[in-house]
């Protein structure tokens, strides 16, 4: 029994068992020797230190060792790249708030940098944050700020260009026509009313389209408006109008003013004799046009209806300017008087240009020009002097004065005064030395131009 505690004691003591009965039943045998003596077995654990578990202890030592080192050296690492992370952020804060200051200076380029930069400082923040297996209240600071400075520079580009490249271009319109307007006012002189004391013109206005004819149709293309070259007292500021499918001239509408052509309120409308040329004009309360049966200039009174012809045997019928084919005899008014220009066999289709004798309604004088009228697109006087006009190859909504004939001097010159038409064509082209203005019926609008001198 003494050996029995003995054992027991070495092994430790009996509470580390739940009862002393449970660890003898598993540890000690019982049985009789040949001699019949009781024999006692007790079985007691290995109490040697085992070298294996020694090594084992020894390599997660190392292994810890070595991981702490690791951790340390990421840390070290970390805190570098944090340091250079900062300043980094701290020169994209300064760019941000520069582009909260002055957007419009910068483009899409710089956007999508600061955005991949953004980027890139967040998964930083993300790798940090993982690293260091919790929550900082530093790093989630920094997570929020990189967040907010991203939701600034998406607003920021949204708003350049949702806005500011709309209103780049808008500027961009306005400071143009800003321009041209100042051009346009620079060029624009006080109308001097019958003064020829100059060299002649440099230059018209751009066009200046009142709006689409009375009829309201854009398919009367033939016609002609304007104002009366030489008004009757009291008729100052009537206009006239007349606008037809074909190239016949059927009617002509009056208006007391400006305002009345514009609410197309006419307070008279003439019905034209049938069979008569296109180009016409007003002059002195009577309309001057082309008349086909017999081939001849035609006038019309607008005050008593009376009509009246005059043949010139010269005029042929076989030249017509470029833009129709039944402009044959074209009629014009400026400071000197009355005119009309046509072609001539004799002259191989070259215009020429007649004075009217307005009392006997006869052709005062004549003079030869080198323009073929099959290439001029229409012809006008000012103070004497022809002006034939041309389209231009570079747009089929742009055309010039290429030559001009004096009749003072007989000198002809080529020019180069190019000019703006609203629409392709027109029928009808003339001056009034009323007002210097140049009148046109284009493609079934009113438009017209300001003329300056040299």
């Amino acid at each position: 029994m003494f050996e029995l505690l003995l054992l027991l004691s070495v092994i430790g003591p009996a509470s580390a068992w739940t009862s002393l009965e449970d660890w003898v039943s598993g540890n000690v045998t019982v049985s009789v020797g040949d001699s019949g003596q009781c024999l006692c077995h007790v079985y007691l654990p290995d109490t040697t230190f085992s070298a294996g578990r020694v090594e084992h202890m020894q390599q997660v030592t190392k292994d810890l060792i070595l991981e702490v080192n690791i951790q340390i050296e990421k840390i070290d690492s970390y805190d570098g790249k944090l340091g250079v992370f900062l300043s980094e952020l701290e020169n994209l804060d300064m760019r941000v708030k520069l582009l909260e200051s002055n957007p419009d200076k910068y483009v899409k380029l710089d956007f999508e940098l600061l955005r991949t930069e953004l980027r890139e400082f967040e998964a930083l923040v993300t790798e940090l944050h993982e690293a260091l297996n919790g929550s900082s209240p530093t790093l989630d600071s920094l997570y929020v700020e990189i967040r907010n400075m991203t939701l600034i520079v998406d607003r920021l580009e949204g708003y350049d260009k949702g806005n500011l490249d709309v209103v780049r271009l808008e500027f961009a319109k306005l400071k143009k026509k800003l321009d041209d307007c100042q051009k346009e006012l620079e060029d624009i002189i006080t109308p001097d009313i019958g003064n020829c004391d100059h060299q002649g013109i440099i230059s018209l206005s751009k066009p200046m389209a009142i709006q689409l004819n009375a009829d309201l149709d854009s398919g009367y293309r033939y016609g002609g408006w304007g104002k009366d070259s030489k008004p009757a007292q009291g008729s100052e500021s009537m206009y006239w109008y007349g606008g037809y499918r074909g190239p016949s001239v059927q009617y002509l509408k009056l208006y007391s003013d400006y305002d009345k052509l514009i609410l197309r309120s006419s307070f008279k409308v003439h019905n034209i004799p049938r069979d008569t040329g296109n180009n016409y004009i007003v002059h002195g309360n009577t309309m001057y046009y082309q008349y086909n049966s017999p081939f001849s200039m035609s006038k019309f009174n607008l005050n008593s209806s009376k009509h009246d012809y005059r043949v010139i045997p010269d005029a042929s019928r076989r030249f017509s300017y470029s833009n129709s084919s039944d402009q044959n005899m074209d009629f014009a008014a400026d400071e000197n008087g009355l005119w009309v220009i046509y072609a001539t066999e004799q002259s191989k289709g070259k215009l020429v240009v007649a004075k009217i004798d307005m009392p006997s309604f006869g052709i005062e004088n004549v003079w030869s020009t080198g323009a073929y009228k099959p290439l001029v697109g229409n012809a006008f006087m000012v103070c004497g002097v022809m002006y034939a006009t041309r389209p231009l190859p570079v747009s089929p909504n742009s055309e010039e004065i290429f030559y001009s004939y004096d009749t003072r001097s007989g000198q002809e010159r080529q020019l180069s005064i190019p000019f703006e038409k609203f629409q392709q064509s027109y029928y009808n082209l003339h001056y009034n030395p009323a007002d210097q203005k140049l009148y046109m019926y284009n493609d079934g609008y009113y438009v017209s131009y300001d003329v300056k001198f040299n």
